[in-house]
């Protein structure tokens, strides 16, 4: 009987981290407890509380005081439990995984910008409810396809997807692109931890080419239970066992060949243990079959180490056999001036590629930056064929564009294809996550050329006829200030540009319309004409029309306030109401002589006049401001000609 062990079978780097944590804080004569268990492992549990390292099922049980210890554990907690522990006064130890405290950060910035956020995941694990609570305002999570196609968001508003770490790969894939397909504006990151999706993808390879599979982890492991999953769906005997007590021999008999997986909370020796004991079965086969811990390292080999020392230059790591592997700063970074203490600490474990099995001086000389790189590769390579858009951090901003680093892999986006319009600063962009796809894929080349533009372009024409198919002539709607020109504004309605012309600015006059508008700012506006993709716009709405009720506010002998506009020789235009102007010819200014307006009168100066004539048909008002002196005059002449015949 072939026994084959996955690589990838036990402990993850965040699981083993946190289990190393918690056993660095055992000590029976102190109050050590985690929040919860540690990991989804009974043994493990039972071995730390035999520590005096307690699981304590809620706060209740977790003792106030600077004297108590508390271990967060690999899954993470939201923010409402740091806070109750910190109220609680007790030592924090956060064993949080890097990856599941990148979506915290993820999800806690998303929130605080008003997006919505989405947690594909299992809404019960205890991960999904520790990224819940950095969700100021709460969010979906979504399980399956029939939750993904009901789900339905708000129209308008921007969502950011991120996945629980252990969610099966396949699975996120199809229930992303459910909810892509409804058209939101939404944001996805892949937040699936590389090492769940490297074993679920090994575990299906094994399965495949095995007669039988044994997958082993707590009852209570999520991702113990999808590698169970996606063995049974490869392989018909597939068990599940937590520990060589459970396994029952009599049914292997009879395969030939039978693999081996762990969920990352099994940890090595129990692994070991089953191999051992199975090999057994077999002694002719025992040593073909020993643990991969035990097996000669080759060049080209993905070796795990645990670092044991760490300089600016260099990083010393342990491979669990006799030889001592090396990482140099060139082959953990393109930074030649990063150092490296910074970044890696003692006890870390780092995945690496075995470049060289011996440099000279009896050491294994290791690459961290190539095995990214192909991973990133190996990522980019799957976009590129399936067309699958992209979102990743952009990292350098060059002189022809942008670069993104994707899983250790670079992305060039040229300048032409960062945006569907010119972009004179692409400064802007740096340290932002944006979205692209693949269009060029030649990594021996080192050509790998990514395109945002065409994503712009698409969702535009998408929005782009979603509002032609809403708006007609007549409606009102709001809009945004995108461009201010001397001659108009030019609108965006969401979807396509109006143009707000000078001349419907207002029933009034508008001079200048840089002086009326900024842009940014958001309008209402009516749209008065939409020929093929043209839009033309409006101000003047026809309830507003001064106009209206002209013709009984400025009645022949109505006397009216108005400020002067504007003059010419002839005479000076008044407005009496925005949209509503009057001549006062310069006959009709004063019962003396006036040469000009000009001579009397200042622009913005308020006047009195009497209506002398209206013309609803023309829209024409005359004003005299010698009629009103008139009457004045008159009697002035009266009581003066009474003087004289007394005189007489």
């Amino acid at each position: 009987m072939k026994i084959t062990v996955a690589k990838t079978a036990g402990f993850c780097f965040g699981v083993r981290r946190a289990v190393e944590m918690t056993y660095g804080e055992a000590n029976p004569d102190k109050a050590v407890f985690t929040l919860g268990p540690i990991i989804h492992n009974e043994t493990v549990v039972e071995d730390l509380e035999k520590r005096g390292v307690h699981a304590a099922a809620s706060f209740d049980e977790i003792p106030d005081g600077p004297d108590t210890t508390v271990v967060i554990r690999s899954h993470g907690v939201g923010r409402d439990a740091y806070e109750a522990l910190e109220r609680k006064g007790v030592r924090i130890v956060d064993a949080t995984c890097p990856f599941v405290s990148r979506i915290h950060e993820t999800v806690r910035k998303a929130s605080d910008e008003g997006k919505g956020i989405i947690i594909i995941g299992s809404r019960n694990h205890p991960e999904v409810q520790g990224i819940l609570g950095w969700c100021r305002n709460g969010a979906d999570v979504i399980e399956n396809e029939d939750e993904a196609r009901a789900w339905n968001g708000e129209t308008g508003r921007k969502y950011q997807i991120v996945s629980q770490t252990t969610f099966h790969q396949k699975k996120f894939q199809v229930l992303l692109e459910i909810l892509r397909e409804k058209k939101y504006d939404v944001s996805a990151i892949n937040s699936i931890c590389n090492a769940t999706t490297e074993r679920q993808r090994e575990a299906e390879e094994l399965a495949q080419c095995s007669d039988a599979m044994v997958v082993i982890g707590g009852k209570s492991s999520s991702n113990t239970q999808k590698l169970y999953e996606i063995c049974k769906a490869n392989c018909r005997n597939a068990f599940y066992i937590q520990t060589l007590v459970d396994l029952d021999f009599s049914r292997f008999e009879s395969y030939c060949s039978v693999g081996i997986t762990a969920g990352a909370s099994t940890p090595d020796h129990i692994i070991k243990e089953v191999h051992d004991s199975m090999s057994e079965m077999n002694v002719n086969q025992m040593m073909e079959e020993a643990l991969a811990e035990y097996k000669p390292i080759h060049t080209g080999e993905v070796v795990d180490g645990v670092v044991f020392e760490v300089k600016p230059d260099e990083i010393h790591v342990s491979l669990g056999t006799k030889e001592e592997g090396i990482i140099t700063r060139a082959e953990y970074t393109t930074d030649s001036n990063l150092d490296l203490t910074t970044v890696v600490k003692p006890e870390d474990v780092i995945k690496a590629k075995v470049l060289q099995v011996n440099d000279g001086e009896g050491r294994v000389r290791l690459s961290y930056r190539r095995l990214a790189a192909e991973r990133g590769n190996k990522i980019l390579e799957e976009a590129f064929e399936n067309k699958q858009t992209l979102c990743y951090k952009v990292t350098d901003v060059l002189t022809g564009g942008l670069s993104v680093n994707v899983e250790g892999a670079r992305v060039f986006i040229p300048a032409s294809l960062v945006s569907d319009s010119y972009e004179k600063n692409l400064a802007k962009y740096k340290d932002q996550e944006i979205e692209f796809v693949v269009t060029e894929f030649n990594p021996k080349r080192r050509r790998v050329i990514g395109d945002r533009k065409q994503l712009l372009v698409a969702k535009k024409k998408e929005l782009q006829d979603a509002l032609f198919e809403k708006i007609q002539p007549g409606m009102t709607v709001t809009g945004t200030v995108k461009n201010v020109t001397d001659f108009g504004a030019f609108i965006d309605l969401g979807g396509a540009d109006g143009l707000l012309h000078i001349s419907e600015m207002s029933w009034g006059r508008v001079e200048n319309p840089k002086k009326v508008f900024k842009v940014g700012e958001t309008v209402e506006v009516l749209i008065k004409d939409i020929q093929g993709e043209k839009i033309a716009l409006s101000m003047k709405f026809p309830e507003k029309n001064p106009w209206l009720n002209a013709e009984e506010k400025y009645a022949v002998g109505n006397v009216v306030e108005g400020r002067v506009a504007r003059m010419t020789d002839f005479g000076a235009f008044i407005e009496l109401e925005t949209g509503v102007d009057a001549l006062l010819h310069v006959s009709q200014i004063s019962r003396e002589h006036v040469d000009k307006p000009a001579d009397v009168l200042k622009v913005n100066e308020v006047i009195a006049a009497k209506v002398v004539d209206f013309n609803a048909e023309s829209k024409k008002i005359s004003l005299s401001m010698k009629a009103l002196e008139a009457p004045a005059k008159a009697a002035d002449e009266e009581l003066a000609y009474s003087d004289d015949n007394q005189a007489e």
